[in-house]
C-alpha cells in the first residue's frame, strides 16, 4: 500500500516547524536604531494617539478651583442620595448642581458686567449658551430651595426630590463632558427612599 504524502506547505508559507516572527513592529536591531535612540518613542507614546483631537487641544485647562467644585458637586450628589428626608435630598441635589455650574464659571470666567452680584443661573447662559436650558430649569427650582431652607413652602415629595437629584446628576455629567472628562457613574442604580 502506498502511504499518503505528508501535506506540503503552500507557496509563500513558512514550514510549520519554524517559529513565527511578528514583523509588524521591527525591533531596534532591524530598524538600525539602538534602544534609547532619540528617534524612538516610549511604548506609551504614539504620534497617532486617537484620544488627542483638535477639540481636546483647544479646551481650556481645568483649574484647581474647578476640580474642587466638581468634587464637591459629586460629594453633594452622594450626600443627596443618602439623605433620609426628601427636603434634605432636594436641597443637596440643588447645591450639587450649583457647584457644577460654578465649576463652569471657574473655567470660562465671568462676563464683564457692572451690576451687583448675580445668580450663577443668570450668568451661566451668557458664558455657556449650550447650558441655557439647564440654567433656566435650576433657576426655577432655586426659589423652592430657598423656601425649604427657610422652613416655608410646601413639603417636598419623594418624587420631586428624586427627580431633582437625577437632573442634578445629568447636569453634573454634562459639565464634566464639556471639560473633556470621562463619564463616571455617581449615583447607585436604585435610590434609597426618603421621607
Amino acid at each position: 500500500m502506498d502511504q499518503p504524502d505528508p501535506p506540503q506547505d503552500g507557496p509563500g508559507e513558512p514550514p510549520e516547524d519554524l517559529p513565527r516572527i511578528d514583523l509588524s513592529h521591527p525591533s531596534p536591531e532591524q530598524s538600525g536604531q539602538q534602544p534609547g535612540d532619540a528617534g524612538e518613542l516610549p511604548a506609551d507614546e504614539h504620534p497617532e494617539d486617537p484620544d488627542v483631537t483638535a477639540t481636546t487641544l483647544t479646551r481650556p485647562p481645568l483649574s484647581p478651583a474647578a476640580r474642587v467644585l466638581l468634587d464637591r458637586s459629586r460629594a453633594g450628589l452622594l450626600h443627596a442620595a443618602a439623605a433620609r428626608t426628601c427636603s434634605e435630598r432636594y436641597l443637596a441635589a440643588h447645591m450639587a448642581a450649583l457647584r457644577a455650574a460654578a465649576a463652569v464659571l471657574a473655567v470660562k470666567g465671568r462676563p464683564g458686567s457692572r451690576g451687583g452680584p448675580r445668580s450663577v443661573w443668570e450668568v451661566l447662559p451668557r458664558i455657556a449658551p449650550e447650558m441655557g436650558e439647564w440654567a433656566s430649569f435650576f433657576a426655577a427650582t432655586a426659589s423652592r430651595r430657598a423656601a425649604v431652607e427657610a422652613g416655608r413652602g410646601d413639603a417636598i415629595t419623594a418624587r420631586e426630590a428624586d427627580d431633582l437629584l437625577r437632573d442634578a446628576e445629568a447636569f453634573h455629567h454634562l459639565v464634566e463632558a464639556s471639560f473633556g472628562l470621562p463619564y463616571q457613574q455617581v449615583l447607585p442604580g436604585a435610590l434609597p427612599t426618603c421621607n
